[in-house]
């Protein structure tokens, strides 16, 4: 016996199927694939004032100047034709993945929106904003704290047998990469209590969880950070942890158990 669905015909079972919010794997990859060129549309528009010469040679002055208070006659040096022009770009998306977070964020939610209900959906745009935020901050805090103590380290290390003198792009690739971690770092409060919000975790769970949480912090801090010294290590491994408790206070706000 067949049912009354099944006598409706395929094309409006589909329908049904795109109204009841199941989507099929070829329109979650046309979902992903428009996601993705909104992110990146938002990245090259943010990129642009950069192109402005005085504000991105700005930037770049702004970035080295870690460097100059630990050494004030340092200069980095380039020793391709191309590399202060790539260091430029390199400096441009910086700019553009910080201006174009908050619509990074945005598509990032929206691709996971047809799981959410309409109560939650309610939540993505002070999601966005948290995260948004909280990536300036972690910015940042890498800024002021990280790169000067992590340079103050490696360019005394071995000063004794040789100076400190990178590349443009050495230094440059170090600098944004402690930078861009940082900020992702600082997401991790956003993330908890989205989580929590979204009934995926609860924060009762989430603290019977926070040895492992330490272990995973430090070893994630491992991994992400390019430079083997403890000191980068720890200041990349211990706000990991604490902002990971930060948000299981948080996910407790949010939905109390």
């Amino acid at each position: 016996m067949t049912s009354d669905t099944d006598e409706l015909g395929p094309e409006l079972n589909e329908t049904l199927d795109v109204e009841s919010g199941e989507m099929t794997l070829l329109e979650h990859l046309l979902e992903l694939r428009n996601r993705v060129t909104w992110s990146a549309a938002a990245v090259l528009l943010g990129m642009i004032p950069f192109f402005y010469l005085p504000l991105g040679l700005w930037l770049i002055e702004f970035l080295i100047e870690p460097a100059y208070v630990q050494n004030e006659n340092f200069r980095a040096q380039a020793i391709t034709p191309m590399e202060n022009i790539f260091t430029y770009f390199r400096v441009a998306l910086l700019g553009g993945i910080t201006l174009g977070m908050p619509m990074l964020v945005y598509q990032a939610l929206r691709f996971t929106g047809p799981a959410l209900t309409n109560q939650e959906k309610k939540w993505v745009i002070p999601l966005v904003i948290g995260a948004s935020f909280s990536f300036v901050i972690g910015l940042s805090f890498g800024y002021l704290i990280v790169l000067p103590t992590a340079y103050s380290f490696l360019f005394s290390f071995g000063s004794q047998f040789a100076d400190v003198t990178p590349t443009i792009s050495s230094y440059m690739d170090l600098t944004i990469r402690l930078l861009l971690v940082m900020g992702i770092v600082f997401q991790t409060p956003i993330i908890v209590m989205g989580l929590a919000k979204f009934g995926v975790v609860s924060a009762k769970k989430l603290l019977g969880w926070w040895r492992l949480a330490l272990v995973i912090s430090f070893a994630i801090s491992a991994i992400v950070t390019p430079t083997p010294d403890p000191i980068t290590q720890t200041l990349v491994g211990g706000p990991i942890f604490i902002l990971y408790l930060v948000g299981i206070g948080l996910a407790w706000l949010v939905k109390r158990d």
